[in-house]
């Protein structure tokens, strides 16, 4: 049985509330899991102890068993100290688009235009 440990959604609309879960990866998002392991809610400030709940011991014992933490989980676990950092790379994400780089190449050429008629 593939497990993961995941997030599964509660609350009403446009009101997130999650359940930590250790489920088969074959169920559905907000269906069958076998154990709560803590809760996440999006909703409070970063700094709040309220915002993130685990138990530490249980989610251990189920990477032990072979789970694998989603990606939020894992950043989540990162943050806590439970598994160790791993480095991501997003080579394209600092780099601008296509309007922004039309628009800087725009506004390079004016600044030419006036330097040379003064």
């Amino acid at each position: 049985m593939a497990m993961k440990i995941r997030l599964a959604r509660g609350g009403s609309k446009k009101r997130p509330f999650y359940r930590i879960v250790a489920a088969d990866s074959r169920m559905p998002r907000d269906g069958r899991f076998i154990e709560k392991l803590g809760t996440y809610n999006p909703l409070l400030p970063k700094d709040s102890e309220e915002r993130v709940k685990m138990n530490v011991e249980r989610i251990q014992y189920w990477i032990g068993q072979g789970a694998q933490p989603t990606d939020r989980i894992a950043r989540m676990l990162e943050a806590a100290g439970v598994i160790p950092k791993t480095s991501r790379s997003n080579p394209k994400k600092g780099v601008p688009g296509k309007k922004a780089v039309a628009r800087a190449e725009e506004k390079a050429a004016k600044a030419a235009d006036s330097a040379d008629a003064e």
